[in-house]
């Protein structure tokens, strides 16, 4: 029994110090460390510095319009993504299922599903819709969006449930630190994590308007100068 007691002892301390990454089955990763490569967006705003894609603005020249670094190795549907982010001002976002409008002057300008976060203490793990429907789901909400019966191309947001204070989700957030954030999108159904912490719960029935794939990109926003990172960004698939 001894014998045993010990080996045991020995694998379960092994499998403590093994990285994250290779306790996660079925991920993949899809960032190198390294450089951007499968990544594409304004090389002056977006480099990897310390292991970590890292994207800045500063005061001048001043951002017209959001601007995002896109993913380009193909599209993601039905998915779970883990990354780890910090922020030092502004806002950003981890772009989903979404779609690249245009070129700006500034770099690919994306629309589509945003897991939200900031430096400051109200979007941090929302919902919202860049260049769509804008906020689906507040902090701690669970929502059902279904199409408003006046008028089809619009919709309705019906707070269904609650997971907790958005005030209590927030105090879980680190500020100026590293936080991770899991996605998850299956179907029309979307999940949002910080940290361990479920921030959104949405059901997307506006059928016109909910997106079943799309790329995947990350957000600089207009706005203060800032700096945004990410690392250990991994992905698996759910279909």
């Amino acid at each position: 029994m001894k014998a045993h007691s010990a080996l045991f002892s020995i694998v379960a301390g092994l499998w403590l110090v093994l990285p994250s990454n290779a306790q996660e089955s079925g991920f993949k990763s899809i960032f190198n460390g390294k450089d951007l490569s499968g990544w594409k967006g304004n090389p002056a705003l977006w480099w990897v510095e310390d292991g970590a894609i890292t994207g800045v603005t500063k005061a001048e020249p001043k951002l017209t319009h959001n601007t995002f670094l896109v993913y380009t190795m193909g599209d993601v549907d039905d998915f779970e993504l883990r990354l780890s982010y910090r922020i030092v001002n502004g806002n950003s976002g981890i772009q989903y299922r979404s779609k690249v409008v245009e070129e700006g002057k500034f770099g690919p300008i994306v629309a589509g599903y945003q897991a939200d976060f900031e430096a400051g203490k109200t979007y941090s793990g929302i919902l919202y819709e860049e260049k769509g429907r804008g906020i689906l789901a507040q902090r701690g909400q669970k929502t059902v969006i279904t199409p408003d019966p006046a008028d089809p191309k619009k919709h309705k947001v019906e707070v269904t449930g609650a997971l907790g204070k958005s005030e209590d989700i927030q105090a879980k957030i680190k500020s100026e630190e590293w936080n991770d954030y899991v996605v998850i999108a299956k179907g029309n159904h979307f999940q949002h994590f910080i940290n361990g912490v479920q921030t959104v719960d949405v059901t997307d029935e506006h059928e016109s308007k909910a997106a079943r794939s799309g790329i995947l990109a990350l957000q600089i926003h207009v706005g203060p100068p800032m700096t945004v990172q990410f690392k250990n960004i991994r992905i698996k698939s759910l279909k």
